[in-house]
């Protein structure tokens, strides 16, 4: 994407971001296969003639700073530098989070994922006018920033998504495939009102794995992805684990009970994400006993449907 050179983006340019939540994994792709859920975040972006004001509704409002350290706004920036632009010292963001927090649903993603298309799409809006969002752009710095992006481009591609790089993905660029869910399987996502941090559930991975639990990954991940969009009669033994899940179950031990339930009865629960937010790729016929099943106190059932689209840009009018 060209830049419009050294020179500020003009006052009054605005922008309104819409990412979708994700789930990641689903199973035996870690930290390569995702899936965007139908769970929105919200951002509009202002360039002002004054200074960094952040405004902060619904999920995690009360958890977020309202200053450079927000994650948006980081990524904003970045952006921003990476397109050669500099960053205002006026913006006012405003943000309407729908995305839980710290529950496996890539809410830090999401918001990553924002940050680098509004720097887009108002670096578009000042060179042409468009506002269009570089979802390659994205996706590569996403990648980056998160370490890993599974998450981050299902968020960004919306769908079901597998992702890779040669390198880690801050030295590569992230590749990625989308593909359709099958139309039968629909993704109810069991929620609870616990958090847990990403860098606590991966602290508990191990260094290595056995050989024979890496080769019974790979044949799981493969066999997920024709699970997942020709033959969903498969989905339970497709979403088999060996790599992760095991390792942190005492991370979130409510969350692999109800997975064990969930699985002795034929349906493909994972964890979703880090945790500990319970994912079920369940076939439509399956979906009312999900629904029906005795959650744990304080959990929730959610059917948010796949996310159609990823990272989106609207152009508002100037002010």
């Amino acid at each position: 994407m060209a830049a419009p050179g050294p020179g500020p983006l003009p006052e009054g340019l605005a922008v309104r971001v819409r990412v979708p939540a994700s789930s990641a994994n689903l199973g035996p792709g870690f930290d390569s296969v995702g899936l965007g859920l139908g769970v929105y975040d919200e951002y509009h972006v202002t360039v002002t003639g004054e200074s960094l004001v952040i405004d902060v509704t619904g999920e995690g409002a009360e958890e977020v700073p309202r200053d450079g350290r927000h994650l948006v706004y980081r990524c904003l920036a970045l952006g921003l530098t990476r397109l050669g632009v500099p960053v205002p010292a006026g913006l006012r963001l405003t943000c309407r989070n729908a995305v839980p927090h710290g529950r496996g649903m890539g809410s830090s993603a999401t918001a990553a994922v924002a940050g680098f298309a509004a720097a887009s799409a108002l670096v578009s809006l000042a060179v042409d006018g468009t506002g269009e969002v570089d979802l390659d752009f994205c996706n590569d710095l996403a990648g980056e920033v998160e370490g890993h992006p599974d998450n981050s481009s299902a968020a960004v591609f919306g769908g079901l998504t597998v992702s890779w790089s040669d390198h880690p993905p801050a030295v590569t660029p992230v590749r990625t495939v989308r593909l359709d869910l099958h139309p039968d399987v629909v993704p109810v996502v069991l929620v609870p009102d616990a958090q847990l941090a990403t860098a606590t559930a991966r602290a508990v991975l191990p260094g290595e794995v056995p050989l024979k639990d890496a080769a019974l990954g790979a044949g799981r991940a493969a066999l997920l992805v024709e699970a997942a969009t020709r033959r969903p009669e498969l989905l339970l033994p497709a979403t088999r684990d060996w790599l992760h899940q095991e390792y942190r179950r005492r991370a979130y031990p409510t969350s692999m009970a109800l997975l064990d339930t969930l699985r002795e009865r034929g349906l493909a629960a994972t964890i979703s994400g880090a945790g500990p937010t319970v994912l079920v790729l369940a076939e439509r016929e399956h979906v009312p006993s999900v629904l029906d099943l005795s959650l744990p106190p304080g959990w929730r059932a959610l059917t948010p449907g796949v996310a159609e689209h990823g990272a989106t840009a609207t152009v508002l009018p100037s002010v």
